[in-house]
């Protein structure tokens, strides 16, 4: 059940309660119904310019509040990036069969795209499914991809814009894992809390820096103090040899954070890590 209108990242519940379902649906003033889709999310980001696509790496993240995928749909908790699960195919499938084909329909219709086209997928029982399309980067998604991403992002987006993507030489990629754990505020996704001071975030940058730190989403200054400013607070990306070793240095990053009455989830990435 979707909220058909902008939600925040919100508005979406998904789940085999026909209760649940009947009290969303009942909750939006306008409503739109969708197939059930078994099977784990993916998101692919790839820059086009009109003609050529580029695809990035895939990531996934963790859309609902709790651990184990409990409680509410939110924007998302956390990432991880790559998918050692992940069929090696699947990035060529999907370029093949989703990005190019779309990029070269919009061409053909005279409303050619260019820029950056973010693909949600479902991975089901069925094969590859598109749950949604954006044109931008996605959050918290791009945190961990990006900090893989070798090759320097401005002269890949310059090739798009200047519609010379057949051009660039292949992207390079780090080997290393990705992890992202967000933190954040009291009462999320219902009404969180705001104003509440941040602490800590020295203390990241002096003991964790370069493999840890910390990117800012809902805070503000309030004089010399950061305070909380939105729901999704701060996103604390890591990296190491691979997913337990960029999840170990996440975790003792957020743990330097103080936010009274934060919160966050503490198994993003773990059954990947553990190889399940």
């Amino acid at each position: 059940m979707k909220d058909d209108g902008l939600a925040a990242g919100k508005g979406v519940v998904v789940t085999d309660d026909l209760d649940a379902a009947k009290a969303h649906a009942n909750a939006c003033e306008r409503v739109v119904i969708e197939e059930f889709l078994d099977g784990p999310e993916v998101s692919l980001f790839a820059i086009t310019d009109g003609v050529t696509v580029v695809p990035l790496q895939p990531a996934q993240d963790f859309k609902r509040a709790l651990d184990g995928d409990e409680g509410p749909n939110t924007g998302g908790m956390g990432a991880y990036s790559p998918l050692p699960w992940s069929d090696p195919k699947l990035v060529d499938e999907v370029v093949q069969t989703v990005l190019q084909p779309t990029v070269d329909e919009m061409r053909r219709r005279g409303t050619p795209f260019s820029g950056l086209l973010y693909a949600g997928l479902a991975i089901t029982s069925r094969g590859v499914r598109v749950i949604e399309f954006n044109a931008r980067f996605g959050d918290p998604e791009t945190q961990v991809v990006l900090a893989r991403l070798k090759t320097p992002l401005a002269g890949v987006l310059l090739a798009a814009a200047n519609g010379t993507l057949e051009d660039l030489a292949p992207l390079r990629w780090s080997e290393d894992a990705a992890v992202t754990v967000v933190i954040a505020s009291h009462n999320y996704p219902d009404t969180p809390r705001t104003g509440d001071p941040i602490t800590g975030l020295d203390e990241v940058a002096a003991q964790d820096a370069p493999h840890a730190y910390v990117l800012h989403a809902g805070t503000r200054h309030d004089g010399d103090d950061v305070v909380s400013a939105g729901g999704r607070v701060l996103s604390v990306t890591a990296t190491g040899t691979d997913l337990t070793q960029a999840r170990e240095r996440a975790y003792a990053a957020v743990a330097r954070v103080r936010l009274d009455g934060s919160q966050h989830r503490t198994d993003i990435a773990a059954k990947a890590a553990a190889g399940e």
